[in-house]
């Protein structure tokens, strides 16, 4: 049955007493033409930025030092093919008022860190720990915003933490992990895994615009709350007020025992996401309400990621580097989130993705041409449970554990991959962040919930 990882036991370490020693600017280790890169309208609305902290136990012929002179020279090696990284993100010289890479080869940062602690110390790494920001550089200088930033902490133990900042606009889950993939691949000497396509114009918006479906996901720029026209603005805002996180831990038995729930109420091959996103749809959205009375018509609209690369007519390369992920949705009632079969809302969530069809996409892409917007409901799950960034094959080897570092806001649920990718399971942790009463809600509503489908 699900359980709730406690983050307060052991207590954890507040600060991790990092001290930087270094702080420099990798560019590519050869020339790359100058020239401006055309962004997608998918990569115009994420203008923010991502940071990812992946964790290595000590290996005995890699020591930190070793891995920091690998590492800055594999990261050189990966800017002449993604020459884009190593550029700035700037409005388009030629007037068009639109986000472009200047790929001016002016490189990426790279900072060398260590912290007074072993790696074991730092106790559990799936739960959020607000120390984990001294993992990640955000800044190396006010006059200039280098599109990806890499800090390596080496640890007492001889164990390290490398931490990234990217700018959404440059990848998304999928080719980031490619990425990876490469950058692990050059500091092992070996060629590339994946030749990265470049070409964002393949998601460029048809001439003229064609909006030929209703996007109910999506909401106008002159309709957001506060509006304005920076284009940098998160898809949803940081919170001041107190959160509290717990993490609830799915195991694959109970995975199983949930998808058998919808499968027996008709669903055809229920997946593991659709189950559990389906699950979390259900508490997240009843534990808003004010109770039954009077809540049964209030409506609740999920948003999640479709990777549309297989869905486009002609399909996108796989290696596409770039934002190839559009907002799906499902729309339902309290009543039903609440009283209705879950086989009803795994349906719905099925369907939300299997509407993302290449006619759709292209409505959807030729929607942010005219309207400028951002996606639009009541929150948003985030997946990292199958992007595999624990199982990229470094020189040094597997990370212990990778995960992004978590923002303080209420909307996004979180779905990671269990700690221990040797164990084979299909674990997922579902990441909450909530306030008190609602935590209390949804903790209960979860538990109610999946007791039943035993």
């Amino acid at each position: 049955m699900g359980t709730i990882r406690e983050g307060h036991q052991p207590p954890l370490i507040q600060d991790l007493k990092v001290t930087v020693h270094d702080t420099s600017v990798v560019l590519p280790a050869q020339p790359t033409p100058r020239r401006s890169m055309f962004l997608s309208n998918i990569d115009q609305v994420l203008n923010f930025d991502v940071q990812t902290i992946h964790f290595f136990g000590p290996h005995p012929d890699h020591p930190p030092d070793a891995v920091v002179r690998k590492l800055r020279d594999a990261l050189s090696q990966i800017l002449v093919h993604y020459d884009f990284l190593a550029g700035r993100l700037v409005v388009d010289p030629a007037g068009s008022g639109r986000l472009v890479f200047d790929c001016n080869s002016a490189g990426i940062g790279f900072v060398v860190a260590s912290s007074e602690y072993n790696l074991d110390d730092v106790g559990d790494l799936v739960y959020p720990n607000p120390a984990f920001e001294q993992l990640v550089t955000k800044v190396i200088c006010p006059d200039d915003k280098p599109l990806g930033i890499f800090q390596v902490t080496s640890f007492k133990c001889g164990g390290f933490a490398i931490g990234i900042q990217t700018n959404h606009s440059t990848f998304d889950g999928l080719s980031f992990k490619m990425f990876l993939d490469n950058l692990s691949a050059l500091a092992a000497d070996k060629p590339l895994l994946f030749e990265p396509c470049n070409n964002r114009e393949l998601l460029a918006a048809r001439s003229p615009p064609s909006v030929t479906f209703p996007h109910p996901e999506l909401m106008k720029l002159d309709m957001l709350p506060c509006s304005g026209a920076d284009s940098s603005a998160p898809v949803f805002e940081n919170t001041t007020e107190h959160l509290d996180f717990k993490i609830f831990r799915l195991t694959s038995e109970d995975i199983a025992c949930l998808k058998r729930q919808a499968e027996d109420g008709g669903v055809k091959r229920a997946s593991g996401f659709n189950t559990v996103t389906a699950l979390v749809w259900r508490c997240k959205a009843l534990s808003a309400g004010q109770g039954e009375a009077g809540d049964d018509e209030r409506l609740s609209t999920l948003l999640y990621a479709v990777d549309i690369r297989s869905r486009l007519s002609p399909p996108l390369p796989q290696s596409y580097a770039g934002n190839a992920v559009l907002t799906a949705y499902a729309t339902a009632s309290c009543k039903d989130l609440r009283a209705g079969p879950l086989s009803l809302l795994v349906e719905m969530v099925k369907e939300g993705s299997a509407r993302m069809t290449d006619k759709y996409a292209r409505s959807a892409i030729d929607w942010g041409e005219l309207y400028k917007g951002f996606p639009n409901g009541e929150f948003l799950v985030s997946s990292w449970w199958r992007l595999g960034f624990a199982d990229v094959e470094y020189p040094w080897g597997r990370p212990r554990y990778s995960c992004p570092l978590v923002y303080h806001r209420k909307d996004i649920i979180l779905l990671f991959p269990d700690i221990d990718p040797a164990l084979q399971n299909d674990n997922v942790n579902v990441l909450v962040a909530l306030p008190p009463d609602e935590m209390a809600k949804f903790q209960s509503l979860f538990h109610k919930f999946l007791q039943e489908s035993v």
